[in-house]
């Protein structure tokens, strides 16, 4: 008979948040985000209160040895014996308002969970302004269970009500019946599903799955986050801390924000466990964590405390704010600007691995790794090193410094160099990159790489005095910046039969122009607009031949067919990447860039005059209907219904932005995200909306 590794149980809520309280069972997110909306904590009192079931929870026991302590010369907290593998959301909102504590939401603002209950029809709410002055309403349920608290709250209540209407005996009988009820809740019996310590990741993961309503899976990540959790809260805690810091600018004292990366916890336990034990598969990381003796198989404390003590020792060295800070000039060097450059956070987080390795353990000299991880990086970025199957690649990479001396800084480098040259040979170069140039996606790691190229040789934007390194300087949100333009027109393609969107679109049909020009130039075929634009510019035959160079464009370019264009361009803009980056391996190049200092703008661009809808603009005849929005960047395409709404991939939105947040992301402004495809050209809905106003304000005459 195969071993039984559960059993199941029961708990009352009040010994479930006293054993919270005194830390026998971790609940580790109270001090993390608090992803439930109230809506639902409201929905599972309301479940607990009418005696309807709410779900099982699922622990697992920790293995600690009775009063174990965790690990830290800092702290002599006991081990928890159980955490808490499923249910965290509906514990963290049963302890939050039972104990009145605070939570921490996505957005790390913290808050009181506030929900109200009104006893003359049972009926639960989350809490807001109107219920505070409802008498009806006890409108924060949390001071029912507070020493007295049921006392004094049934008399308060019907104080406030009984001055607002007349409440009979009968009536008040019943009312104190609801708020006793509700106050027994405390012994709400919670099914728990308990695992055995025995169970390992596998068997967890699973049981986990088959019982989780929702199939969330538990990735190693997790597991080695859970022994963290147990035997070593404060590390997990200052990894999330770094990570939560990430995220907002200081004003004032040094810390880990950029414009790089927000790293999720799991992403630097990564780098942590590579420079500590040389390793990427967390499978193997985790066995190692627990311990395990190898012929007993049992854990073994001495074991585990030697494994974290290396654990400790990298990550004081992964959130040193001093190294993170040296190896984003790294990025900065090879050209990347900010977020918007980058196509795979696991090549800034297993370069930043790497740079470790050479600063801490082969003490390369800080210039001399600068210029070693940025080739590095671009190298791995660009070539789309570590997607996929990456764990494989980053342990052969890992492998290549295990015949170095400790301080052997030439050794690294060259293991390094090596491998970028056997990366980057003249086929790739000739064939390869130009090949992966033939595409039309916004976040190409080819296309990015080309951008970065043009940062590194300090291009001017097309047919502008204007750096392109300066437009996109991530800490400015400029009204006017730069922009990706047909060379080729969108409308004019279409005369010529041509309107399949990822041709349309082509990596080698768009070129960084600033933003007047993109709006300036519409639909005329090459020939016509571009020596209007040269004559209006008067830039002189040098500076045009240089920008004409890292800009890519073919000799006599507006005359040729559009095919044979697109095939020459995207081997003049391999041949601009390559030349680029081997400016990287000069001691005399740095990039330009300015020093980043406070954000000089907001960083989300400003929003005017929400009054006017997509509706009011064809009303005014400045959009038609079934008008085509486009936005070249991310290659999609929306188009305006009759009553004003956005249909993207089939479905009709309210705004602009509710269309732009499912093409491009969250938080999107859609009046400047989607151009629209008017008689006049391309034109932001922003630039539509304006329009209205002047002319709704008189502004023009």
């Amino acid at each position: 008979m195969a071993e039984t590794l559960y059993k199941d149980t029961t708990y009352p809520v009040s010994l479930l948040v006293e054993l919270i309280k005194t830390g026998k069972i971790a609940l580790p997110d109270i001090q993390r985000p608090f992803v439930w909306q109230a809506t639902k904590v409201r929905a599972l009192f309301d479940s607990m209160y009418k005696g309807f079931p709410v779900g099982y929870l699922l622990f697992w026991d920790t293995g600690a040895e009775v009063g174990a302590r965790q690990i830290g010369v800092d702290t002599v907290k006991t081990a928890p014996n159980h955490l808490i593998v499923d249910g965290q959301q509906r514990l963290t909102s049963l302890f939050a308002v039972m104990t009145g504590a605070t939570v921490l939401h996505d957005d790390y603002s913290e808050s009181r969970i506030r929900i109200a209950f009104r006893p003359t029809d049972a009926t639960f709410a989350v809490t807001d302004a109107a219920i505070e002055k409802d008498p009806e309403f006890i409108p924060d349920i949390s001071v029912l269970w507070q020493p007295s608290g049921l006392w004094t709250t049934k008399k308060a209540y019907l104080k406030a009500l009984s001055a607002r209407r007349v409440v009979d005996d009968g009536e008040e009988q019943r009312l104190e019946q609801a708020i006793h009820r509700l106050h027994d809740l405390q012994q709400y019996p919670f099914k728990v599903i308990e695992l055995s310590s025995a169970a390992n990741e596998e068997q967890v993961a699973e049981i986990f799955v088959r019982i989780n309503s929702e199939g969330v899976a538990l990735v190693q990540a997790d597991f080695i986050l859970t022994l963290m959790s147990v035997f070593w809260e404060k590390g997990r805690r200052d990894l999330e801390d770094f990570c939560r810091a990430c995220r907002v600018p200081s004003l004032g004292e040094a810390a880990p924000f950029n414009w790089y990366i927000q790293p999720q916890p799991p992403q630097l336990l990564r780098a942590t466990v590579a420079l500590a034990m040389r390793r990427a598969v967390l499978k193997q990381i985790y066995v190692l964590l627990r311990g395990k003796d190898v012929e007993t198989g049992k854990p073994s404390p001495e074991k585990r405390e030697a494994q974290f003590a290396r654990l400790a020792e990298a990550q004081e060295q992964v959130l040193n704010l001093t190294n993170w800070h040296e190896f984003l000039l790294c990025l900065e060097r090879a050209g990347f600007r900010g977020k918007k450059m980058i196509s795979s956070e696991n090549a800034i987080v297993f370069s930043y691995a790497i740079w470790l390795i050479g600063r801490v353990d082969y003490q390369v000299p800080i210039a001399r790794l600068r210029e070693v991880m940025a080739r590095w990086f671009f190298m791995a970025h660009t070539t789309g090193r570590y997607s996929g199957s990456f764990e494989s690649q980053v342990e052969r990479d890992l492998a290549q410094f295990a015949t170095l001396a400790k301080g052997d800084a030439n050794g690294f480098v060259a293991v390094l160099t090596k491998i970028v040259n056997d990366t980057l040979t003249t086929d790739y170069w000739e064939i390869r990159l130009p090949n992966e140039l033939d595409s039309s996606a916004a976040k190409s790691p080819a296309l990015l790489a080309y951008i970065a190229a043009l940062n590194i040789v300090d291009a001017d934007a097309l047919l502008s005095t204007g750096k392109v390194r300066a437009r996109l300087d991530p800490a400015v949100t400029a009204k006017k910046g730069i922009e990706r333009h047909h060379l080729f027109p969108r409308a004019y393609l279409r005369t010529q039969g041509i309107t399949n969107t990822k041709k349309v679109n082509q990596i080698a049909n768009m070129a960084l122009v600033e933003w007047y020009d993109n709006i300036s130039i519409s639909d005329q075929p090459p020939a016509k607009y571009w020596p209007d634009q040269v004559r209006k510019k008067a830039l002189g035959r040098g500076v045009l031949d240089v920008q004409s160079r890292w800009h890519a464009l073919p000799d006599k370019w507006t005359k040729l067919p559009y095919d044979m264009f697109l095939s020459q361009r995207r081997k003049l803009m391999a041949a601009v990447v390559r030349d680029a980056f081997n400016r990287l391996t000069d001691a005399g190049y740095a990039p330009v860039y300015p020093r980043a200092g406070k954000p000089t703008a907001p960083l989300a661009p400003a929003r005017t005059w929400y009054g006017v809808r997509v509706v009011d603009l064809i009303d005014a005849g400045l959009l038609p209907v079934g008008a085509v929005l486009i936005n070249p960047s991310d290659d999609v395409e929306a188009h305006v219904l009759p009553d004003g709404r956005i249909e993207f991939d089939g479905v009709p939105y309210d705004s602009p932005s509710g269309a732009g947040d499912v093409a491009h992301g969250n938080s999107t402004n859609g009046w400047a995200y989607w151009l629209a495809d008017t008689p006049a050209g391309l034109r932001p809905l922003a630039a539509l909306r304006e329009e209205l106003r002047k002319t709704d304000d008189g502004e023009d005459g």
